[in-house]
């Protein structure tokens, strides 16, 4: 028995991104390849490149399933899409609350900041990266998901964190959100940049290592007390 979708075909949650009803367990195998071929496809050749021959082909699933999945390659395309991005900073909330307990603020900082660029540099997530800021013109809701996300899993407890120190007397921080975006401009940013826009540069373990201990220094020597 396939997936329903009458009166679903235009719901999206507060991001923009489709609403797609949960499939039934017959249906759970088929959609789970839909979604992996399509996510191939568009990470390869892009929304308006994309075949949906191709993700037909791959998926092993006729195309009039893949529309009565998700109704459109547009919805598709955001629905799948859509999909990976909370997943992208998975793990690394938990980082993120050890920051005002930690006995040695240089080192949880760098361990974060360290954590944070081996998921944000993955290949996978530059790949993805690329793809959202390609098409962030024609689908401004991934670009704003995207935003939202990176702000409610890391840059918002951040900030907090930094908070918290500030009240502690451990770090000076009137102004907690401008000093996350400074301690993330000064490890994460070059790298990313660099990553994203030269794939086949080759960061180094050590570039790397150099990178985030000197932005954390860099922030520590103008907020800590």
């Amino acid at each position: 028995m396939g997936v329903d979708t009458a009166g679903t075909a235009d719901a999206t949650d507060e991001y923009g991104i489709p609403i797609i009803p949960d499939p039934t367990d017959a249906a759970q195998r088929k959609r789970q390849a839909i979604i992996d071929s399509a996510v191939t496809e568009f990470l390869a050749a892009g929304y308006s490149a994309a075949s949906m021959d191709a993700i037909t082909s791959r998926s092993g699933v006729s195309k009039a399933t893949i529309y009565k999945h998700f109704g459109s390659k547009e919805r598709l395309f955001l629905a799948v899409i859509g999909g990976i991005l909370p997943r992208t900073y998975a793990g690394l909330e938990s980082c993120t609350s050890t920051i005002v307990e930690a006995p040695d603020l240089r080192a949880a900082l760098i361990d974060l900041t360290t954590a944070w660029a081996r998921i944000l540099l993955r290949p996978d997530i530059m790949s993805l990266r690329r793809l959202v800021i390609g098409e962030t013109e024609r689908f401004p809701q991934l670009g704003q998901l995207w935003y939202r996300l990176s702000y409610d899993m890391i840059n918002g407890p951040l900030a907090e964190a930094f908070a918290e120190l500030d009240q502690l007397g451990r770090l000076d921080t009137p102004e907690p959100e401008l000093a996350v975006q400074q301690l993330v401009a000064a490890t994460l940013g070059a790298p990313q940049l660099m990553a994203t826009f030269t794939p086949d540069a080759d960061l180094g373990e050590a570039e790397l290592a150099h990178q985030i201990t000197s932005g954390v220094d860099l922030l520590l020597a103008r907020y800590a007390r």
